[in-house]
C-alpha cells in the first residue's frame, strides 16, 4: 500500500465523513426560529457544542440580540446583512469572524433572501435591551428544535439523526 493509500484509508474507530446537500430540494428541511427566518442544519457536534448550519432570512428579519461565549464563523451566499451595533455590512461573499463576547442583532433589512452559513462554537445567549440574559440556543436545543420541527412537518428522524457526530 502507497503511502497516500495509507492516509487516505480509513481508520477502523473513525467517525463517518459527513455530505449534506446545504440547500434542500425540500424546504421541510428549513427548521423556523423567527419570524422571516429560517436555519438548515449541516452538522451538530455534541462533543465539542458546536454547529453548522445555514441561515436564511427571507424579506425583513431580525435574529434576537445575543452574544456568544465563543467563536462563531460565517460566509456569505446569498444577499447581505448587518449587526444594529456594528457600521458594516456582510454582503456576498463576505467572511465574518464573531469574537467571543461580542453584542449583536442580526438584521436583514432587503425584501430579497438571505441565506449565511455559520458555524456556531458554543452557544447563543439572548440579552434583552436591559443586558440581562432572557434565553439561550446550543448544540442540544438546536437539535431538539429540528427533531421537533421534523416531527410535525413528516421528515424522517433518521436524516437528523445522521447530522449528529
Amino acid at each position: 500500500m502507497s503511502q497516500l493509500a495509507v492516509h487516505a484509508a480509513k481508520l477502523p474507530d473513525q467517525i463517518a465523513e459527513l455530505v449534506v446537500q446545504g440547500i434542500p430540494d425540500d424546504d421541510r428541511l428549513w427548521v423556523p426560529q423567527a419570524p422571516n427566518v429560517w436555519f438548515r442544519p449541516l452538522m451538530f457536534d455534541t462533543v465539542n457544542g458546536q454547529w453548522v448550519n445555514l441561515l436564511r432570512v427571507r424579506r425583513a428579519g431580525v435574529l434576537s440580540r445575543h452574544r456568544h461565549p465563543a467563536p462563531v464563523y460565517g460566509y456569505v451566499l446569498k444577499g447581505s446583512w448587518h449587526y444594529l451595533e456594528h457600521h458594516w455590512i456582510a454582503t456576498e461573499g463576505s467572511f465574518i469572524f464573531e469574537p467571543p463576547g461580542d453584542l449583536h442583532t442580526l438584521v436583514v433589512d432587503d425584501a430579497d433572501e438571505m441565506i449565511t452559513l455559520f458555524h456556531v462554537c458554543g452557544a447563543l445567549i439572548y440579552i434583552d435591551e436591559g443586558g440581562q440574559q432572557v434565553g439561550f440556543d446550543d448544540v442540544h436545543t438546536k437539535i431538539a428544535m429540528c427533531r421537533e420541527h421534523y416531527r410535525q412537518v413528516g421528515v424522517d428522524d433518521r436524516l437528523l439523526t445522521a447530522l449528529i457526530r
